[in-house]
């Protein structure tokens, strides 16, 4: 099979030298990854310059992106293309549209204009004691996917913090149907940590139970191959 895989974290610039990311690793990714691969499938692995990588070997392409806006234009000719897309990649809610201080934003007689400007300097000053940055919504990917190619399999993350384990179901079975996913791997960042990574493989009816990241990525290559 052709397996699509994203990991990593992307990164959203406020300046050349700033930016906004989040904590992703790519070490699922990587795993999965070399799961498929080890057993003979084609893999092209979408990540990020700092995510973990497997090493190069035959059967596996590699696609660096940074930003949502660079994932988007990756993704969307690859998910036409392949069978089954994995999507662990951790991707930006938010991208910066303007940073300034609070002297900017108190003259300002009217928000709305600060958010039709950006910044042009290659760095924003730091004299400032305090810095407003506004943010704007990115779009969500894994919505993008079944319009890209309405028949490639998907498999989706869902990662919420401090919740009941019934809200952690509910909010990914909430994905799985509004995004047309054959199932959701929903995990809770407070049990996750360096001994273990509990997660869960959400459908319509079950929730398959994991305790480690080597055991994720086993439960999803023998989903994945199941249904083949």
């Amino acid at each position: 099979m052709k397996i699509l895989i994203t990991s990593g974290g992307t990164s959203e610039k406020i300046d050349q030298v700033r930016s906004i990311t989040n904590h992703a690793s790519g070490n699922l990714g990587k795993m999965i990854t070399e799961l498929f691969l080890q057993n003979g499938h084609q893999v092209t692995l979408v990540t990020t310059k700092a995510a973990v990588k497997p090493q190069k070997q035959d059967g596996l392409t590699l696609k660096i992106v940074s930003d949502v806006a660079s994932l988007q234009a990756t993704l969307e000719p690859l998910v036409k293309t392949h069978q089954v897309l994995i999507h662990s990649m951790a991707v930006s809610d938010y991208t910066p549209i303007y940073m300034t201080d609070l002297a900017e934003l108190q003259a300002a007689r009217d928000v709305n204009q600060l958010l039709k400007k950006s910044n042009q300097e290659a760095k924003i000053s730091s004299a400032a004691d305090t810095q407003v940055l506004f943010l704007k919504k990115t779009p969500k990917i894994i919505s993008l996917v079944k319009k890209w190619n309405p028949t490639i399999r998907l498999v989706g993350f869902k990662l919420l913090v401090d919740v009941p384990k019934e809200e952690l179901f509910s909010v990914a079975r909430d994905s799985l149907k509004r995004n047309q996913a054959e199932f959701i791997i929903a995990n809770d960042l407070t049990n996750i940590n360096d001994r273990q990574h509990i997660a869960y493989m959400v459908d319509e009816s079950t929730e398959e139970l994991a305790h480690t990241k080597a055991e994720i990525a086993q439960k999803i290559y023998e989903r994945v191959i199941a249904h083949d």
